[in-house]
Order: C-alpha cells, then structure tokens, then sequence
C-alpha cells in the first residue's frame, strides 16, 4: 500500500468515525494504518537527517549520518 492510499483509507475511516461510528475490526485496522504511517514518516525524516553534512568554519566537513545517526539508531 502507498503513503497516498494509506493516507486516504485512514482518512476514509475517521470520517466514517465521525459519522456512524467504526466496527472493532476498521479500529483495528484504524489504529494499524496510522502506526505504519508514522513509521514511514520517522523513516523519511531519519534518512533526510542523516545525510546532513555541514561545512566547519575551517573547512572541514562533519557528515551527520555518520557521526550521530547510524550509530545511535
């Protein structure tokens, strides 16, 4: 399933909270979708954060991946 179909079903089931209510089965479903999601955003964000370089005043390069990201994963 794509982010975008995940966002969409996820969507799809909070409205229809809102309106009648959910079965325990699309809670569950509900509640399942929503973890994957925020797992994919925490992954998208990790990966962003750890290909961060930054340029020190004397030149040097201090790649952030490497010094903080991939070992305190």
């Amino acid at each position: 399933m794509t982010v975008e179909q995940m966002t969409d079903r996820i969507n799809e089931l909070y409205h229809k909270s809102q309106e009648e209510g959910l079965s325990d089965a699309e809670k569950a479903e509900q509640k399942e979708l929503r973890q994957a999601y925020v797992a994919n955003v925490r992954a998208n964000l990790r990966g962003q954060l750890n290909n961060i370089s930054i340029v020190e005043k004397d030149g040097s390069v201090t790649d952030l991946g490497k010094k903080y990201g991939e070992n305190n994963e």
